[in-house]
């Protein structure tokens, strides 16, 4: 049905409804809750939001053992179980949700991690429907970080990174933007603009205010102060980026 035909809808079928139970005062008072209704709808932009599945949410309890979920992958990724990984994902969540808290995640994450099998594809779509995007590129640099805290990361963690950058429905121009915020190589400036390294002055310009506003921190104020830090993490590479682009160009 056409989207301004639901527009009208309700006042008149609850104008009926009332009618039907209470007469001419039921009516009234129906075709006036509908009218608020049909406002409400039109101002949100259709009926179709009412019942829309992007209110869908995830408790912190089902977001903190998904992640942990997500990060043990990581960690097992190369065949071996780094203790200054598992340290760093303990800090990382004793920063995040205090010692008692993190310590009794733990217990559960010790458990995950040594004996149950994890789907990162029915995690990352179960993310997926229920966390914003900028959510989930930081999921994926807080996982590239867990890589790293043994002061390498392997070909076999960047392959399951990838592949749970995918699940997350996180594009390859995001994931090459992260990943290139880890590894050291000539263009990896403009790969995290995502910018490739013949673009013109105008559109470096351009890459940098773009990414400067996907990673700003202010899109997770939501979220607790680790993953706040973990935003200005990625916003203080996007700057320094652009300013070794500029340093180069003499910009």
């Amino acid at each position: 049905m056409p989207l301004i035909k639901q527009n009208f809808m309700f006042k008149w079928i609850l104008a009926v409804m009332g009618y039907m139970f209470f007469r001419y005062p039921g009516a009234i008072l129906g075709f006036i809750v509908g009218t608020v209704i049909d406002n409400w709808s039109r101002s949100k932009g259709g009926i179709k939001n009412i019942f829309s599945e992007e209110g869908r949410t995830v408790s912190p309890g089902d977001f903190e053992l998904n992640l942990l979920s997500l990060a043990s992958l990581v960690i097992k990724a190369d065949g071996q179980v780094s203790q200054s990984e598992l340290d760093f994902v303990r800090a990382y969540f004793v920063q995040a949700y205090g010692r008692e808290r993190a310590n009794a995640t733990f217990r559960t994450f010790n458990e995950v991690i040594k004996d149950r099998e994890i789907s990162a594809q029915r995690i990352g779509l179960y993310l997926q429907q229920r966390t914003k995007y900028e959510v989930r590129l930081q999921i994926l640099h807080f996982l590239f970080s867990i890589a790293q805290a043994d002061g390498t990361i392997s070909t076999a963690e960047v392959s399951q990174l990838q592949s749970i950058a995918g699940f997350l429905a996180l594009n390859n121009r995001d994931f090459e933007s992260i990943k290139a915020m880890f590894f050291k190589s000539a263009d990896n400036a403009y790969k995290i603009l995502e910018i490739e390294k013949s673009a013109t002055d105008a559109d470096v310009k351009k890459a940098y205010r773009t990414m400067a506003k996907k990673y700003h921190p202010d899109k997770l104020q939501h979220m607790d102060k680790a993953y706040q830090k973990g935003a200005q993490d990625k916003f203080t590479k996007v700057q320094e980026a652009y300013e070794q682009i500029q340093k180069e160009r003499g910009l």
